[in-house]
């Protein structure tokens, strides 16, 4: 029996643990019907949501024959392209391609990183009121910050940065197949791009990842010209849509909870701590993507045949209260902190360390330019982005005082 939760809804949004209450009501794994996915399980407990994820050998990313769950037959060759990267393989080849990329993710590199984030984030404070008040913080900041240093990870001119912006917030709005469609010229302009940029480091070699993908390459390493240009897709996309939805939802939290804002500003050092917990409550990624059952088998006391699709929802796990006591409640000093805002298993994000510190910096950069930062129009009227799976505030409105 399926159950009904409109993962698109205002309501669902503005208040996911009391949406996902009602869906753990229903048991531990229940039938839901999804946007673009169809039917489908989907997990209801952190348990479960990890046994799937870490099981790898019952529940995978491919089909036998190497169709990738998720993509329906309507959708055009080219998406099947951009899907064939590592966060869509199983092994040996997830394993092959995120070994080319890993290095720079590690934690010794991003933590080298964070002067030079925080000296970003800092300029972008400054210029968040230039085109006058109130500011967007979502375009104006929370976007351009994490975007920023994906492009310069990659190795992409920042003066290409509008065009980026622009892709994002096309390929993050379409919730139906007719949306779809509409975007299939700029997932083009995409490829067009990406294939233009690993030319051009072909020829005149380059820095950040794009040059080293073509190093990689030119040394006989296992990759091909298309999983170079899947990779870069990944990593733009990635690398900054869901620590944008992440910086916006944390501050959101803080310009309506004063007193959870004065703690944190009164010792900058409780910020890694905060950071953890807004990961679990905000839960920027809800869901992740859906996988195949390689077996008939019993799930949480229900009965999974091979073939069917199943989906852990990391929301579900972060807000279970037996991983987390009252994990209705925002608490800036939870700890422990049992969320899975990232995964598990060998799909665990590899840019985790790197949206943690872009997430400390966002916030330590811009509560300290703007002290007396607030809200422009009434919470009520927040709205977040109707799109399943992401759980993405459309526009914050801010001003420089409350």
């Amino acid at each position: 029996m399926t159950t009904h939760l409109d993962f698109t809804s205002q309501e669902y949004f503005r208040d996911p643990a009391g949406g996902i209450e009602k869906l753990r009501a229903a048991g531990p794994i229940v039938e839901i019907r999804f946007p673009l996915v169809g039917t489908v399980w989907t997990t209801t407990t952190q348990d479960l949501a990890n046994q799937v994820l870490r099981d790898t050998q019952t529940f995978t990313l491919r089909k036998d024959d190497g169709g990738v769950a998720g993509i329906q037959w309507w959708m055009p060759k080219m998406i099947r392209t951009f899907a064939n990267n590592m966060l869509t393989n199983d092994e040996p080849d997830h394993t092959r391609l995120r070994g080319i990329v890993d290095e720079a993710f590690r934690r010794r590199a991003v933590l080298e990183m964070e002067p030079h984030v925080l000296a970003i984030a800092s300029g972008l404070a400054d210029e968040l009121f230039a085109e006058g008040s109130p500011a967007d913080l979502v375009d104006r900041y929370a976007r351009k910050l994490p975007l920023s240093v994906i492009c310069e990870l990659l190795g992409l001119p920042l003066v290409d940065r509008p065009k980026f912006i622009a892709w994002a917030g096309n390929l993050t709005r379409f919730t139906n197949p007719f949306a779809f469609i509409g975007v299939i010229p700029k997932i083009f302009a995409m490829k067009r791009y990406m294939a233009e940029r690993l030319e051009a480091a072909h020829a005149g070699g380059g820095t950040g990842l794009i040059a080293e993908l073509v190093r990689v390459e030119k040394e006989g390493g296992r990759i091909s010209r298309d999983e170079m240009v899947a990779m870069l897709f990944l990593l733009l996309i990635a690398g900054h849509e869901t620590t944008t939805h992440l910086i916006s939802g944390s501050v959101y939290e803080l310009l309506r909870n004063p007193g959870l804002r004065d703690w944190l500003e009164e010792d900058w050092s409780r910020a890694n701590l905060a950071v953890e917990e807004f990961l679990r409550f905000v839960s920027p990624v809800q869901f992740t993507k859906p996988r195949f059952v390689r077996k008939d088998l019993e799930l949480g006391g229900v009965r999974l045949k091979k073939g069917e699709k199943i989906m852990a929802m990391l929301a579900a796990g972060n807000f279970d209260p037996q991983a987390n006591e009252h994990p209705e409640k925002l608490d800036l000093q939870r700890r422990p902190n049992r969320h899975i805002a990232f995964g598990a298993g060998i799909h665990f994000c590899l840019g985790h360390q790197l949206a943690r510190m872009e997430g400390k910096c966002a916030l330590q950069a811009l509560l300290q330019r703007w002290p007396k930062l607030g809200l422009a129009i009434e919470d009520s009227r927040i709205r977040w982005r109707t799109r399943a799976g992401f759980r993405a505030i459309e526009q914050l409105p801010v001003m420089k005082g409350p």
